[in-house]
């Protein structure tokens, strides 16, 4: 069976993971048809040669729309800056091509929803670079929550923290555009919002705050600029079925590197999850006696697939870019028409109506429903 064709475009933070993803999904999982890296690009053609080279690559172009028409791809990667992904992706779906395109889908609401109509009208797999949903230590809470071990779920909290945009002389860049979208909520929470959506479902109704801790930033050549979007967000929201919820993200937390905690509460016990520590969670079942009542943790192992397909051994865990090799693999499956662990662009654009709500409630200051 033939590999697919692959072209990427961007070869930064995320440009490389998915590079990583697509060198390493035939390897790991064994199941599938080796990729064949056909074609990158990047902003210029000297830049896209160094990388095409570093990544393995076949060739290499300054002009991301050479991979359009290249009959030789079948799939591409868009992992440029959040501004870039409508324009890419509608065009490599009008072109025939798949779509593996990270989070979010675009600042401007009416752009997702052409890049959902867009999917829909080409029949092509349009999937979100959600990773974080792929952990085999989420994949069995959810089995958990399914199966009753905590009861019923009636209020979670989720935090997501990192402080990339804690100290106020980092030069300002396009984070901190609107053009990037609304910062905290659509850049950097969409990835929890993911989460709840794996494990309970849509978000139905929210009323939110948004804060600049910093109003203004240096800029390189001198000077400042106002900061134009926010790097803290704090919502209240109900999810499908009534359960209360609740989300924090902050961009600027000094010390926190890549803290998505989940906390689970049910009628019969409690689930704990922390992204920092993503090979473990705590589960604490009531019931039993009191005096040795408490939360043991749970290593990720063999018995948690597809840890499986990695590691033979428990408890020497896996890392982020594993995540995307699984995402890799759940793309190739709803490529083949099997069922497959995705968030597609109509469910992304489920979470992006997410956002875009929490947005109008701290402007309108009231609660509003998705």
């Amino acid at each position: 069976m033939r590999g697919l064709g692959i072209g990427l475009i961007g070869t930064g933070y995320m440009g490389k993971c998915h590079a990583l993803a697509w060198n390493n999904v035939a390897s790991v999982f064994g199941d599938v048809a080796r990729p064949r890296l056909v074609a990158l690009a990047e902003v210029n053609a000297e830049l896209a040669a160094k990388k095409a080279a570093e990544f393995g690559f076949e060739t290499a172009t300054g002009n991301w729309r050479d991979l359009l028409a290249n009959p030789e791809i079948d799939v591409i990667s868009v992992t440029t800056p959040n501004a870039f992904h409508p324009e890419m992706a509608i065009a490599a779906l009008d072109a025939g091509k798949h779509v593996w395109c990270e989070k979010p889908m675009a600042p401007a609401y009416a752009d997702a929803v052409r890049m959902k109509d867009a999917a829909a009208r080409s029949g092509r797999t349009a999937v979100m670079g959600y990773n974080y949903i792929q952990n085999p230590m989420i994949r069995h809470i959810r089995r958990l929550i399914d199966e009753g071990a905590i009861g019923t779920v009636n209020h979670v909290r989720v935090e997501m923290d990192e402080d990339f945009m804690a100290d106020p002389f980092v030069p300002f860049y396009w984070k901190s555009e609107a053009a990037s979208g609304y910062g905290a909520l659509d850049d950097f929470a969409v990835h929890p919002l993911s989460l709840l959506f794996t494990l309970f479902g849509h978000v139905g109704t929210v009323v939110a705050d948004l804060v600049k801790p910093y109003a203004e930033r240096p800029l390189k050549e001198g000077g400042n600029r106002a900061v134009e979007n926010h790097d803290v967000a704090s919502v209240l929201m109900t999810l499908e079925g009534g359960i209360s919820a609740v989300l924090m993200a902050n961009r600027s937390a000094w010390g926190r590197k890549g803290r998505i905690a989940l906390q689970i509460f049910g009628s019969a016990g409690t689930i704990l999850f922390d992204q920092e520590r993503m090979n473990e969670f705590q589960i604490y079942e009531a019931g039993g006696r009191a005096e040795e009542q408490g939360f043991r943790t749970v290593l990720a192992a063999p018995h948690h697939p597809p840890y499986d397909r990695f590691i033979p051994a428990p408890g020497h865990g896996l890392g982020f870019n594993d995540l995307k090799v699984i995402e890799c693999r759940e793309l190739i499956a709803a490529i083949g028409g099997d069922k497959a662990h995705v968030i597609d662009f109509e469910d992304g654009l489920r979470i992006e109506q997410s956002v875009h709500a929490m947005a109008r409630s701290f402007a309108e200051r009231r609660w509003v429903a998705v």
